[in-house]
């Protein structure tokens, strides 16, 4: 019995005569030993030190005092996106595949498109929040071209951002923004989902033809009545919630401390003087709006700045999309989700020229 409790047994613990060395090279039945995440943790830590600093009420040193401000600026508006993300992504790891894939529709169809727009436009998350809840959706087995609608869709589309952005241009200007961004989202899902069917990206492995016999309310109203809203179900929810998005937390933290050091060197108040509604204007909007990375809340108001006072609305525009499009939290966490360099890099190589066209003639019509 020794012998076989040596062989079938696993960790040491269950087997104390003597200290078992096959599990190391990765051969043996106990799992590897896992490495740290030292983007995960590093980026963490910074972001914990400057946030820290804000709250000294000494003046710092000029950089120090620059960095502390503006972790202290982003983390204040980006955490209950990244809050209500989390929860979305746990809620979402209880509910069954079936489900994802009534709602968004088969993978590969316009309807499936168009509805994964929609839910972009009508989610209330920002562009950190609503990641989280792509890379999910992904996972439970919405084709690669809905999870692109939904993510270009979504980031400043939500109810309360449409709010202000009425409130700061107009709602000429935020209707004829919001039409023309859910023509983006469809038109790049639309390309996605051909060049899936020509072979030239995989799949999402993750995808399954939703049951014949599948009734959605039906099912819904069973599933409702079996769960146990007590604390231990919210405390599985938040540990899922953290657990399933660590892949994308690294990147918004180290997003924070990349965005914190270009602000330090490229002010908002640059977007509004010097990026008017010229060819080099645009494109100076793009690169910039490419460069540092701004959450939604962030984006809205200098967007309407490039409006009111650049009198760009092409470049507003181009800033508010490209900063989606072109966003490298974003690109990082689809090629990890994916596993694949070329999905992830041609969300940028698709949308962007649709932005610049779209742009332009918003700035030649203005």
């Amino acid at each position: 019995m020794s012998t076989h409790q040596h062989q079938s047994g696993c960790c040491p613990s269950e087997v104390s005569q003597k200290p078992v060395h096959s599990h190391d090279d990765g051969g043996g039945c106990c799992p590897p030993k896992q490495k740290v995440d030292w983007l995960l943790w590093g980026s963490a830590a910074l972001v914990a030190i400057g946030f820290a600093l804000s709250f000294v009420p000494a003046p710092l040193p000029g950089f120090v005092q620059t960095y502390a401000d503006g972790v202290y600026e982003l983390v204040t508006r980006m955490w209950w996106g990244v809050l209500i993300g989390l929860v979305m992504v746990g809620l979402l790891s209880k509910v069954p595949r079936e489900f994802v894939l009534s709602v968004l529709g088969r993978g590969g169809s316009m309807t499936g498109l168009v509805r994964a727009v929609a839910a972009g436009v009508i989610l209330d998350l920002c562009n950190h929040g609503i990641l989280m809840v792509g890379a999910k959706l992904y996972e439970r087995g919405a084709s690669y071209g809905q999870v692109v609608a939904f993510l270009v869709a979504s980031p400043w589309n939500s109810f309360s951002l449409t709010l202000v952005l009425v409130a700061l241009i107009g709602l000429k200007w935020t209707i004829a923004f919001i039409v023309f961004s859910m023509a983006i989202a469809l038109i790049t899902g639309f390309v996605f989902d051909a060049l899936e069917r020509r072979g030239m990206i995989a799949p999402n492995p993750n995808s399954a033809d939703l049951p014949q016999d599948f009734h959605f309310w039906r099912e819904a109203k069973a599933g409702m009545a079996s769960v146990r809203w007590d604390g231990a179900f919210l405390v599985d929810v938040a540990k899922r919630g953290v657990s399933e998005s660590r892949m994308v937390l690294r990147w918004i933290l180290f997003g924070i401390v990349l965005a914190v050091l270009v602000r330090a060197f490229m002010t908002g108040d640059m977007f509004a003087d010097y990026f008017g509604p010229t060819l080099l204007g645009l494109l100076a909007t793009i690169g910039a709006a490419t460069i540092i990375e701004v959450c939604s809340e962030g984006s809205t108001p200098l967007a309407a700045d490039l409006i009111t006072r650049a009198d760009a609305p092409g470049n507003s525009f181009a800033f508010l999309m490209t900063g989606v499009a072109t966003d490298y939290t974003e690109i990082m966490v689809l090629k990890s989700v994916t596993g694949r360099w070329l999905n992830a890099l041609l969300l940028p190589l698709i949308t962007v020229p649709q932005v610049l066209v779209i742009a332009w003639f918003l700035n030649m019509g203005a």
